[in-house]
């Protein structure tokens, strides 16, 4: 196996969202943007992201303005990201995950996208993840985690 670019990543929506809008992770999604700058995301993560920029606003913690900053920064991302698409593949995959780590309907589609991503290799495969639970499931099938 010929070896992984070191700032390439599969990227979850729990530190894509920070990077779109201000939160407490936002200098720690920064800094690992610069470190893995070819980022592959989960077809579904926009709509995850939009979703809680909404959240945010309707808690009161993003304004519409906030928001509207937020969508813009997302599709910027947008632009520079490869999407792993809604293949069966990552559904076959998906629908083991919650028995096999106890993981959620979209953070199953979140591991077994990024398993897809790499061809169900792994080792010396970073997934970027703010989520604690994705996180060690992600760690449990074999990724490298950052942070």
């Amino acid at each position: 196996m010929s070896a992984t670019p070191a700032d390439r990543a599969f990227w979850d929506t729990s530190a894509v969202v920070p990077l779109c809008c201000r939160q407490d992770d936002s200098q720690i999604a920064r800094r690992l943007l610069r470190r893995y700058t070819r980022a592959a995301v989960w077809w579904g993560s926009s709509v995850e992201a939009v979703s809680a920029f909404n959240r945010l606003a309707r808690e009161g913690k993003l304004t519409a303005k906030g928001l509207k900053q937020a969508a813009a920064r997302l599709e910027v991302l947008r632009r520079t990201w490869s999407e792993v698409l809604p293949t069966d593949r990552v559904r076959q995959l998906a629908e083991g995950l919650p028995e096999q780590y106890g993981l959620r309907a979209l953070d199953s589609f979140q591991l077994a996208a990024a398993l897809v991503w790499c061809r169900e290799r792994p080792r010396r495969r970073v997934f970027v993840c703010l989520d604690e639970r994705l996180s060690e499931a992600a760690a449990k099938a074999g990724f490298d985690i950052a942070p």
